[in-house]
């Protein structure tokens, strides 16, 4: 299994490092900001090898250079976005295989919330950072992709087993929960959930990762398919995507 470490950055951001103690081999999802990874690494005495990018937009990737002018790490990252990524030493596609230590993790596109966005899934380590994607109670905005592609990545990830931990980028779970309690106000773990997150934000303790199972409770994308749901949309007939759709246009408005 491998260690996974948290590290809040910027404002409301999300790095990721994942560690093989048999190896020593660390790699890093994600790079919002230097400072605080570079701090963490030191303190572990973890040397990195390896960041995996998800996306292309600048919170996700605006410490790569200092980080990688620190440690020489290689940078990983999506071929269909590497004109928009700092430059890679890797550039991959869906189904490409990544090892950290004795881990194999497989690439995942997951374009929606942009082109090219990708997931990186460790599964014997039960791990996916989703990034801006599935996110802890929603999913990322739709800047580039329509809502059928979304769709169609959130489906990928609903497949995983509902003991993957989704590993996403942001701190906007108390956000989420509060529009997805618009949708089914009598789901009855979605009301705890939103309680457990209070609790934990109340104490400055981050909401993420989730468990997947979690999220298929309690976070409406998700739950675009369930009778439920669609009815409360008044949408009982329509096509799974076109429920997503409706669900991601109100909350692009709330």
């Amino acid at each position: 299994m491998l260690d996974l470490v948290t590290i809040p950055c910027l404002t409301d951001n999300y790095a990721y490092l994942i560690h093989d103690a048999a190896t020593g081999q660390t790699a890093l999802v994600d790079v919002p900001e230097a400072a605080p990874i570079l701090a963490t690494l030191k303190a572990r005495g973890w040397r990195l090898g390896t960041i995996l990018l998800t996306h292309h937009h600048s919170d996700h990737i605006q410490g790569v250079a200092e980080v990688v002018a620190a440690t020489g790490a290689k940078v990983f990252g999506a071929k269909a976005d590497a004109h928009r990524l700092p430059p890679l030493d890797r550039a991959l596609v869906e189904g490409d295989e990544i090892a950290v230590g004795a881990e194999t993790g497989r690439v995942i596109d997951v374009s929606g919330h942009t082109m090219g966005h990708v997931a990186f899934l460790f599964p014997a380590s039960r791990l996916a950072f989703t990034a801006d994607s599935l996110m802890a109670g929603g999913c990322g905005r739709l800047f580039e992709g329509t809502p059928a592609t979304m769709w169609a990545s959130l489906c990928k990830l609903a497949a995983l087993p509902g003991d993957t931990l989704i590993c996403s980028g942001h701190e906007y779970t108390t956000a989420n929960l509060r529009f997805a309690a618009t949708v089914e106000p009598q789901n009855a773990a979605l009301l705890a959930r939103i309680a457990a997150v209070a609790a934990a934000r109340a104490e400055g303790k981050a909401t993420v990762p989730s468990l997947l199972s979690e999220e298929l409770a309690t976070n409406p994308f998700l739950r675009a398919p369930l009778p439920e749901v669609k009815t409360a949309l008044g949408l009982s007939a329509a096509p799974d995507a076109e429920v997503f759709a409706a669900i991601r246009a109100r909350k692009d408005k709330f």
